[in-house]
């Protein structure tokens, strides 16, 4: 059984990894829900068809943009 470092890391057991395709050197994504923690390897490109169809508002700098997702100004477009 994996056990967590002094420096939070784990050690994947190699069968596991194997089943799921990571391998040394690739980057994974971890996140929280229902208490447990999942990790999942991160694909290049993956999110590209998600926001495809997206397009940035010229008028609007990255710093507003930022500030305004903070505060929650900005209403979302289906």
């Amino acid at each position: 059984m994996p056990k967590v470092s002094s420096k939070r890391q784990i050690t994947l057991p190699a069968d596991q990894c194997r089943l799921v395709g990571i391998e040394p050197g690739d980057e994974c994504q971890s996140f929280v829900a229902d208490g447990r923690i999942t990790i999942i390897r991160q694909e290049p490109g993956i999110a590209w068809g998600c926001r495809a169809h997206l397009e940035g508002d010229p008028t609007v700098s990255e710093e507003e943009s930022r500030q305004d997702a903070i505060e929650g100004k900005r209403e979302q477009t289906p």
